[in-house]
């Protein structure tokens, strides 16, 4: 046995044991996954406070009232950004994030779709949204995929 593996704290003797992330990607990490907290809240509440613009882009296929599915897509908005903002639930919040930007392309979609003799304008918001999921998703896995610091980002026991 090597004197190196005698001292590193991993139990197959590399240094993988003695690596810890850095506090400025912490800070990075907790950064992002705010700002997709602050995204999506932004968005349930957009979703309460002028349904309207939701109604209208539900797709017709969906069983029941537009409002229903405005609301219940805005109350999920809400959930997945409380889960990215908290950290223990941060990993979940961005797997869930990734199934709701899936979830709500659809919706993009049908939106696209209906606003096809709408201005110029309109057209390039609509079909220009649809790619832009492809961020969205991107994001939202690589805040899933980041597994907690030991310490930097816990919130200490109560006792």
């Amino acid at each position: 046995m090597a004197a190196d593996a005698r001292r590193s704290p991993h139990p197959d003797g590399t240094i993988r044991g003695m690596i810890r992330r850095s506090p400025d990607r912490t800070r990075r990490d907790r950064r992002t996954a705010h700002a997709l907290a602050g995204l999506l809240g932004t968005a349930a509440v957009l979703h309460v406070v002028r349904p309207e613009p939701f109604d209208s882009i539900v797709p017709e296929s969906l069983p029941g009232e537009p409002r229903f599915w405005t609301y219940a897509s805005g109350a999920a908005e809400g959930a997945v950004a409380a889960a990215l903002a908290w950290p223990r639930t941060r990993r979940a919040g961005g797997w869930a994030a990734t199934a709701l930007f899936a979830a709500v392309f659809p919706a993009n979609v049908s939106m696209a779709l209906q606003w096809q003799r709408k201005p110029p304008v309109y057209r390039a918001i609509a079909w220009g949204r649809l790619p832009l999921q492809v961020p969205l998703v991107l994001w939202a896995l690589r805040i899933a995929r980041v597994r907690p610091a030991r310490s930097a980002d816990r919130v200490p026991a109560r006792g």
